[in-house]
């Protein structure tokens, strides 16, 4: 005789009902997990425990040097800040069982072409504004401040030091923030968000300044925007890293508001803070401002959409 499977309780075994909707659940919980807003709250914490702990161990091993602007100090702090960004990250991706590639910055795309890109666009947006501002009066070389060795030395040590700023800085406002607080309010308003809060971390620097704040945002806000058409922040690692070099090193001016040791020459601004940004320096000209604007029509003409591109994978 046929048996009904459905009368069989061994074939069928019972279904456990979903546990019922509650307050607690609304609001830590969504259909496929933590909310985003915990996860960056988690997230937060673990950024925190590990750039503490690490402060602690780079202290016990050598005490960093102390001063005004020590270039050691510096360059421990950028890397200890990429370090507990991206670490955390990590363990949020085992959290999740994503790929941690996922949250921008992917190994297989490490010092490829795009990096490079964003580079050479670093460079040649700073040179302009500085080639603009020097054909107005603003701008001038000067004598060389480091000879021979020194400027290998120094070249290579700020290359070095810009990669970290670049990492630590596009990582956590464009990397794990960006992802996961997209997912939570939509990408561009995560974007905006993220962006004034990249530019209202460089209140402290000395010198910086409004205007000069402004255009901290407005690129943030541009190197978001590379993440969307790239798909990654290897573009916009570069580009940060490429302009902050050729700002700092090779035209030898203020970098939001920073000078710091080792500049290729003895370069001077002069005119109004309008052409040559001021005490923030040439990323608060309006030349800056002008090409930024333009960056944003000529990006998507060199790097179009593809509708099988997902943003952040």
């Amino acid at each position: 005789m046929e048996i009904d499977p459905s009368t069989n309780s061994a074939a069928t075994p019972p279904v456990t009902p979903p546990p019922p909707d509650g307050l607690i659940s609304t609001i830590f919980l969504k259909d496929d997990g933590l909310r985003a807003g915990w996860r960056l709250l988690v997230y937060g914490i673990f950024v925190e425990a590990f750039g503490f702990s690490t402060q602690i161990l780079t202290y016990q091993l050598g005490s960093p040097e102390r001063g005004v602007f020590s270039f050691r100090n510096q360059l421990l702090q950028e890397l200890i800040g990429f370090v507990a960004v991206f670490a955390a990250a990590l363990i949020m991706a085992q959290i999740e069982k994503r790929p941690v590639g996922i949250y921008g910055l992917p190994v297989q795309s490490a010092f490829k072409g795009l990096f490079w890109q964003g580079y050479l666009f670093g460079l040649t947006e700073i040179s302009v504004v500085i080639s603009l501002i020097a054909i107005c009066g603003g701008y001038s070389f000067g004598s060389l401040a480091l000879h021979g060795a020194e400027i290998v030395w120094w070249g290579i040590s700020w290359a070095i030091f810009f990669l970290f700023v670049a990492f630590f800085e596009e990582f956590k406002f464009r990397g794990y923030s960006q992802f996961t607080l997209g997912e939570g309010i939509g990408f561009w308003p995560a974007a905006a968000v993220l962006s004034i809060l990249f530019g209202l971390v460089h209140r402290q620097n000395a010198g910086e300044n409004s205007l000069g704040l402004a255009g901290v945002m407005l690129v943030g806000f541009f190197w978001t925007f590379t993440l969307r058409r790239t798909g990654n922040l290897w573009f916009a690692v570069g580009m940060h890293a490429g302009f902050d070099f050729g700002e700092t090193f090779l035209y030898s001016v203020p970098d939001s508001g920073m000078v710091g040791p080792g500049h290729l020459s003895n370069a001077a601004l002069h005119g109004p803070a309008w052409l040559t940004g001021g005490t923030p320096g040439p990323e608060a000209s309006v030349f800056d401002f002008a090409i930024l604007v333009a960056f944003f029509f000529i990006f998507p003409r060199l790097y179009p959409a593809r509708p099988a591109r997902v943003a952040q994978q």
